[in-house]
């Protein structure tokens, strides 16, 4: 051996050898990362997409009794004008309906969304504070400047009330739950769907109006007087202050009829006298039915940043409780696209991918190694994504789709830097070494390599994050996820690994006395087994306790002559196979043609895969088309349709989609084992939260169904995606707009 052989091999790498050095430093470290990053797990705010914050202002104005043309004139034109000379702005969009506008401005990167709302906000104030700006009710019409989020506007579930009761008590028992689920802190708010308000309508005889010589004004100022609670000061009374209000609020609308709205010469004219007063319903402006049966539906709408989970779980105690204490037996309450599910069920894929990566890690490794060696690179895989899940909540991000699919695919990766050092210490013991010399020197051999593969690695995905614009902005998280990941797998593998190898790593695999294994397999088979029945969020690492209580157990009984048998047998005649490959590829000329042959390949590859996305062989989407969810049926008629005749075409609409939702196929003894639910709605709230942003018109064209799929493990092997092409096809050509 060369002096500078001599010299690689006997360098260490600084930062491992201290480890080393301190390993109870190192043990301290360990313990503080998993139960932080045990507690991240369990209390990071869990949601379906990340918070994006789009550099888009809407304004929205309400001008009521107006056609859309008329409101386009005198609302939206005018507002455009003024906004085309703000800087920045890159796109103007409006949209003009029955007594509504919405306006959204679009502005470029190079401002912030507080910048770019202030820059609206001056504009708008400064048109309507002009002499030309529309009123209503002797008040100048006020548009509302807003940015949108997206997770605000989505609701997270919806809860639907039928039973046999009018429509007032079923709103009545809607609006208590709406008090009871807005005081919980992660809800925004809810909207009451399928239900009207109650208005008081005077109707005026202007016959009479006109010999009592009253105005309109006259009427409506007293009204406005007449409705009014105020204060009256304060009275000092047997020492005491006490303040004075005069009540004047009315409770009944018949009230009204005693109000005067004009007096001359000791004679009074009452509003009874002029006008008929009745309590009625406004005018109709949505409809909701669940399964073709009218509910009232309430939208329930979570605050940006908070815990889906929780908020749905907290909901759901909520309307047990109702039902239970507060509600009428005969009351049906359901809750329905919970959008929760999905995100739970996202979490359980990743703690599934751990359980397994760390089963497969250690059965493979195992026969390389042996058992308690692989154990070594399987305790990098919890530990990596504990402190994973730690970095990224000290940075503040929510458990989302994201960030999911990140930890899920740098799983795949973080299993490389400990198997490298694992493998390279184990060689040195095996060469005559001991632990700790070995421990300095094999990893000393292999830092610098790890640590540039992980770079390397990281560099590949770090152009998703400079990616521009909104998608730039939902992107992000994934090469800043696979960024912590298999750093931590780094810092696992340079820091923790070092020091669990240099004391505990061997060699010669020696049977574990049967005493030991006893004693070991029985804590933790037994904390593993009391944490799955009782710890909750927690159940994952009590599955990897008990299954390195069994595979003790397995491997002592069964693999352990097995894995003998390879590292003995199998492993040296695949080395010679190896070693005699390499020798025919590195011979002569034959390094030079590998080379230049794989170089054409790879240009030929290119070459090719461009030309099939070019002629439309190879089809290119953002993302790839899954199984859905949901499946929702929008329909939209020309602005202007009254909402009845909306209401009729979607009740036809609905006949045809249930009849497919409920065909035999599906259905199991009166049980849809498909499709939890399926909810129409009509006129306000039927828009699409997606493109109709903060909308708050009342959309008497338009029209939705919204079918929302069960769990999978209930679907008994049934594609929704199947569903949704015999939806498409049993409404194809029926109806325009559809």
């Amino acid at each position: 051996m060369t002096e500078k052989q001599k010299q690689q091999v006997n360098k260490e790498f600084g930062m491992s050898s201290w480890a080393i050095s301190n390993k109870t430093t190192i043990y301290v470290l360990i313990t503080l990362i998993l139960i932080l990053g045990i507690s991240a797990f369990v209390n990071m705010p869990r949601e379906n997409f990340p918070e994006i914050r789009e550099t888009k202002i809407y304004i929205s104005s309400i001008y009521p009794g107006n056609t859309a043309e008329d409101v386009e004139k005198l609302i939206t034109d005018p507002l455009e004008d003024k906004l085309k000379t703000v800087s920045n702005v890159v796109k103007l969009t409006s949209t003009s309906q029955e007594d509504y506008s919405m306006i959204i401005v679009e502005f470029d990167e190079k401002i912030t969304v507080d910048q770019a709302k202030q820059k609206v906000k001056d504009e708008i104030d400064q048109k309507v504070s002009g002499e030309d700006w529309p009123t209503f009710n002797g008040a100048k019409v006020e548009p509302n400047v807003f940015e949108l989020s997206i997770s605000e506007e989505m609701p997270i579930l919806n809860i639907n009330i039928s039973g046999d009761y009018p429509v007032d008590k079923l709103k009545e028992y809607g609006e208590y739950l709406e008090d009871e689920i807005e005081n919980l802190i992660e809800i925004k708010k809810v909207d009451i769907r399928g239900a009207e308000e109650k208005e008081v309508e005077i109707a005026v005889d202007i016959y009479k109006m006109m010999a009592a010589k009253v105005s309109f004004q006259d009427i409506l100022n007293a009204v406005n007087s007449g409705n009014l609670t105020m204060s009256a000061g304060n009275l000092i009374a047997s020492g005491q202050r006490r303040t004075i209000r005069i009540l004047g609020e009315i409770e009944q609308p018949q009230e009204l009829q005693d109000f005067v709205v004009k007096s001359e010469r000791g004679n009074s004219i009452y509003l009874k006298d002029i006008a008929v007063i009745t309590f009625k319903d406004t005018d109709k402006t949505t409809y909701a039915r669940e399964f073709g049966a009218p509910v009232v539906m309430l939208d329930v709408k979570k605050r940006s940043g908070m815990n889906m989970v929780e908020a749905a779980d907290k909901i759901q105690k909520i309307v047990e409780e109702t039902k239970k204490n507060v509600f009428p037996t005969n009351l049906r309450v359901t809750i329905a696209n919970d959008q929760s599910s999905k995100t739970i069920g996202q979490v359980d894929d990743l703690v599934n991918n751990i359980i397994f990566g760390v089963i497969l890690v250690v059965l493979v490794l195992m026969f390389f190694l042996g058992f308690k060696n692989a154990l070594f690179v399987g305790f990098a895989i919890p530990m990596s994504m504990f402190m994973s899940l730690m970095i990224l909540d000290w940075f503040g991000y929510t458990m989302n789709t994201m960030i999911l699919f990140g930890l899920i695919m740098g799983l795949g990766m973080l299993v490389d830097n400990g198997i490298v050092v694992v493998e390279n210490v184990y060689r040195l013991m095996d060469e005559g070494m001991s632990r700790i010399e070995a421990a300095k020197k094999g990893i000393g051999e292999i830092a610098f390599p790890i640590i540039i593969s992980t770079l390397t690695t990281v560099a590949a995905f770090v152009p998703l994050a400079l990616w521009p614009g909104v998608m730039g902005q939902f992107m992000k998280y994934f090469p800043i996820t696979l960024s912590a990941v298999l750093g931590s797998s780094l810092f696992v593998a340079i820091f923790f690994n070092s020091v669990m190898v240099s004391q505990l790593m061997t060699v010669e695999d020696k049977n574990m006395p049967m005493k030991r294994i006893i004693t070991i397999s029985s804590i933790a088979g037994g904390l593993g087994l009391l944490i799955i029945i009782f710890g909750g969020a927690y159940r994952a690492l009590g599955t990897i306790m008990l299954f390195t209580a069994i595979m003790l157990w397995v491997y002592r009984l069964a693999l352990r002559p097995l894995a003998n048998s390879f590292q003995n047998r199998v492993l040296p005649r695949w080395e010679l196979f190896y070693e005699g490959v390499l020798r025919i590829a590195l011979k002569g000329y034959r390094p030079t043609a590998i080379v230049v042959v794989t170089t054409v390949l790879l240009f030929v590859a290119f070459i090719g895969f461009g030309g099939s996305i070019k002629s439309q062989r190879t089809k290119v989407e953002f993302f790839p088309d899954n199984t859905p969810n949901q499946i929702v049926v929008y329909i939209e008629y020309p602005q202007g349709t009254d909402i009845e005749k909306t209401n009729m075409i979607m009740k036809d609409l609905e006949e045809r989609v249930y009849a497919v939702i409920n065909s035999p196929e599906y259905v199991d003894n009166g049980y849809n084992f498909l499709v939890e639910s399926a909810v129409s709605q009509v006129g306000a709230g039927s828009g699409n939260p997606q493109t109709d942003g903060g909308s708050t018109a009342e959309m008497p064209h338009r029209g939705k169904i919204t079918a929302s799929m069960r769990e999978y493990k209930f679907r008994r092997g049934k594609d929704s995606k199947e569903l949704q092409k015999k939806i498409t096809e049993a409404l194809k050509g029926i109806y325009p707009g559809l």
